[in-house]
């Protein structure tokens, strides 16, 4: 499987980063890989289940 390194990540990100890892119980690698695969590869909602989502926020 193919490596990554990232260097000179701003602290307040790095910081952010572990504090999210943390709460997800992940490690930072883990929580990391999420964040790419959300970001790279977005979940397709259909229109009518955008439009239910909404509806539902609407009516709270």
């Amino acid at each position: 499987m193919p490596a990554l390194t990232i260097k000179n990540i701003p602290a307040d990100l790095y910081k952010e980063l572990k504090h999210v890892s943390e709460q997800h119980h992940r490690s930072i690698n883990s929580e990391v890989i999420v964040c790419l695969k959300e970001r790279l590869f977005p979940k397709k909602i259909s229109p009518e289940d955008r439009l239910e989502n909404i509806q539902a926020l609407r009516s709270q």
